[in-house]
């Protein structure tokens, strides 16, 4: 799932970008309305979440543009303008859902998740299932065959990105501007240790979690036989 967030104040962009992130979302950010704009028109997001009051061009005529270009992108609008009129005419310009600051990270999460299910039912699971392996992206909980695991933010993160690309390889490159936002040094062990870690709590006989050595990682069952298309319980993503 690749969300946009387009937010100038620094502070509150940080908030929800990381936020978004760890909860195992592929993130995008801008701070101006033109290249929100030409992001939003060339990329195709699953949701995005847009402030009105921006530099270059405002969150309304974004809005409105989009709308005519035919993008059906679901908008949650962020805004410090809290009136009926203001709200009526977030909605009306062609937003989804609107949110008013000050806000919980926890409703943001909820309504983007809203979205996202009323776009596609099946699209956004709130439940992940590999083999044995459970993770609610709701309640933020993770179990081993049926045993719960204790996962930091991070490891929750990564976890999901994971699972969310079951039998996929994923590079050290993709993990670190998933799981971190932003790039380091290719060589950094900074993905190793995270990795290490994870395997520690989720997977210690090795049997979910497989290193490609020069390549990345992948997430599938081995030794004991894939699940079943029947296995994942009902609204879980199947690998």
């Amino acid at each position: 799932m690749r969300i946009l967030v387009v937010e100038d104040d620094p502070k509150i962009a940080s908030f929800v970008v990381n936020g978004l992130r760890q909860s195992g979302y592929t993130v995008d950010h801008c701070d101006e309305g033109e290249r929100a704009l030409a992001l939003a028109l060339g990329t195709a997001y699953d949701a995005a979440v847009l402030d009105l009051m921006l530099p270059k061009l405002d969150g309304l005529t974004v809005i409105r543009r989009l709308r005519e270009a035919g993008v059906g992108t679901p908008i949650l609008v962020l805004s410090a303008k809290a009136s009926v009129d203001d709200r009526v005419r977030g909605l009306q310009a062609g937003g989804d859902d609107y949110l008013t600051k000050p806000f919980s990270f926890a409703e943001l999460l909820a309504r983007v998740q809203a979205l996202l299910r009323r776009r596609s039912p099946t699209s956004e699971p709130t439940r992940l299932v590999v083999g044995d392996l459970e993770l609610d992206l709701v309640r933020r909980e993770a179990r081993r065959g049926g045993q719960p695991v204790e996962l930091q933010a991070r490891e929750f993160a990564l976890l999901a990105y994971l699972m969310r690309n079951a039998r996929r390889v994923v590079t050290k490159t993709m993990i670190l501007e998933q799981v971190w936002g932003y790039s380091f040094d290719p060589q950094t062990n900074v993905v190793d240790v995270l990795v290490h870690r994870l395997r520690a709590k989720v997977d210690p006989a090795k049997t979910l979690i497989h290193t490609l050595r020069g390549v990345g990682y992948v997430l599938e069952v081995r030794g004991g036989g894939r699940p079943s298309p029947e296995q994942p319980a009902h609204g879980a993503e199947r690998p």
